[in-house]
């Protein structure tokens, strides 16, 4: 072979190779990853049966990709290497220019950050948490970290802050007696709450916030996106949908069986409001 055709050849593998990922990509079916709101296992107890249920109804591959912490889940996000997400950690104005679109969002309630004690605490106000440690779930978390850590600081009331990696986990160093409070996510703690049969005194509430956000990233085709967003907000009413939502809903206590909505950017308000002020470590 002369220098031109080995030249030409080389070029034509080297097309090929991201022809060939792309390939095995299709195959494979997107990755989706939510943020870990419990343990891995609990995680995956949860999400595996809606992802199985919402891939067979829009007829888009998909599977869960999830990290070890929630910070690490975020990170495969950012680093483009899963293409679904149900997550609250895209808008802060930097990655909100990443493209990513809101579809829906779950059914429930708002939820509210909130800085919480055993109900047996002597702990009975913010100012007592001074130089104690407070668990929090990860660095990433909105509603369970950001905004609750922000109030401490609006407050002059440092705190030793230790990640726990989940909520679940956050919550275990509480109840141990590892940590002196908690800071997180009202609907994950009450769901602890039942799950392990401990009661917990709230010291501070947030705001209401929406619930997070299932998100498609750009490259999702949007026929594809659209379809995925129809088989999600239609699973309430689909009686095998039903029973996927009412055995996820069991496995983590939220309560009432909860499905899912439809939602867009606005939604998510009240998010970019919190980071306009934020302090820039938290942003």
């Amino acid at each position: 072979m002369d220098r031109r055709k080995a030249v030409s050849a080389l070029g034509a593998g080297a097309l090929a190779f991201p022809l060939r990922l792309r390939a095995q990509a299709a195959a494979e079916g997107y990755r989706f990853s939510p943020v870990n709101q419990y343990g891995l296992q609990l995680t995956a107890s949860y999400w595996n049966p809606i992802i199985e249920y919402a891939a067979a109804a829009s007829g888009v591959k998909m599977q869960l990709k999830i990290g070890r912490t929630s910070a690490d889940t975020t990170g495969y996000v950012l680093a483009q290497e899963v293409d679904f997400a149900f997550t609250n950690h895209l808008f802060s104005p930097d990655r909100e220019r990443m493209g990513w679109k809101v579809l829906a969002r779950r059914d429930a309630p708002p939820v509210h950050g909130q800085l919480v004690v055993p109900e047996a605490s002597p702990i009975r106000t913010l100012a007592q948490l001074k130089d104690l440690e407070v668990a929090f779930p990860g660095p990433e978390a909105f509603v369970a970290y950001k905004v609750p850590y922000a109030h401490l600081l609006a407050l002059g009331v440092p705190v030793k802050v230790v990640f726990g990696g989940n909520m679940d986990s956050a919550l275990t160093q509480l109840v141990s007696g590892k940590v002196a409070a908690v800071g997180g996510n009202s609907q994950l703690i009450e769901g602890f709450a039942r799950r392990e049969g401990r009661a917990m005194r709230v010291l501070w509430s947030s705001e209401p916030y929406h619930d997070l956000a299932l998100m498609s990233s750009p490259r999702v085709k949007p026929a594809e996106a659209e379809a995925v967003r129809r088989a999600f907000i239609g699973m309430a009413t689909d009686p095998a949908g039903r029973r996927v939502l009412e055995q996820a809903s069991k496995a983590v206590q939220i309560g009432n069986v909860t499905g899912f909505v439809s939602a867009g950017d606005h939604d998510y308000d009240s998010y970019r409001r919190f980071y306009a002020t934020a302090p820039s470590t938290l942003r």
